[in-house]
């Protein structure tokens, strides 16, 4: 399970984060919603140890990741895919490369990681692409490679931050349904950052809104949908007034 308690985080003197609380249970997806600037990315990044919290933690697996020495820290990584806003790619290295290389950071025989890479591409409908550079694909592709780069990690969890952003309507439904996809294959935990409501009502179990640095509502897609709370409403609706 992971679980931000009362996590505060502020950079400048600005706050951000400011009592961040919130569970995700084994094997369900939560997303994240809010208004750009909110936090939403910055509270994926504490999962995972690339901030540190000024107050408060974020729990995996009873671990408190931002007391954690290199090696454990590591070691919580390890069960951890990430999946970056826009993809993080590297332009020098093939697609079966980029996968290839946090299998290898994990001692992976040559064997194993080409099974793993094959596997990975099938599951995101990429096959026969890993000897492609990715400046080749567009930006949906590029997108799958991402999560393709997760899957095969064999992660317990995957942390997905914008994954449909920049994409046209068609390719975020592609982008949706594979992370359905992964999730009822792998088994895998999920938190979802994003402000894309139709993306948050297909991939979500449940919805969490951040408001002001903290959990304004959270419930199922129903209850979100439904909900009588005006910040969230005028959210969801996308009204500006």
């Amino acid at each position: 399970m992971i679980e931000f308690q009362n996590l505060y985080k502020a950079f400048d003197g600005k706050n951000v984060l400011q009592g961040l609380s919130l569970k995700v249970r084994d094997g369900e997806t939560v997303v994240v919603i809010g208004y750009s600037g909110t936090g939403k990315s910055v509270a994926l990044k504490h999962i995972v140890g690339l901030l540190h919290p000024d107050a408060g933690d974020v729990i995996v697996d009873g671990q408190a990741v931002g007391t954690l020495e290199r090696d454990a820290l590591t070691r919580v990584r390890q069960g951890i895919g990430y999946v970056f806003q826009f993809a993080a790619l590297f332009d020098s290295m093939t697609v079966s490369e980029n996968l290839a290389l946090g299998l290898r950071r994990r001692g992976l025989g040559d064997d194993e990681i080409e099974d793993r890479i094959r596997e990975a591409l099938a599951l995101v409908d990429l096959s026969g692409t890993g000897d492609s550079m990715p400046a080749e694909l567009s930006g949906g592709m590029r997108k799958r490679v991402g999560i393709a780069r997760a899957i095969a990690l064999r992660p317990r969890y995957i942390l997905y931050d914008e994954p449909t952003t920049g994409l046209d309507p068609v390719t975020s439904a592609v982008i949706d349904r594979l992370m359905v996809r992964t999730r009822e294959h792998l088994g895998v935990t999920g938190v979802v950052v994003t402000h894309d409501m139709r993306s948050a009502y297909t991939v979500g179990d449940r919805i969490a809104m951040l408001y002001e640095g903290r959990i304004r509502q959270v419930g199922s897609v129903a209850e979100i949908q439904e909900t009588e709370d005006p910040v969230v409403r005028q959210f969801i609706e996308g009204r500006a007034e």
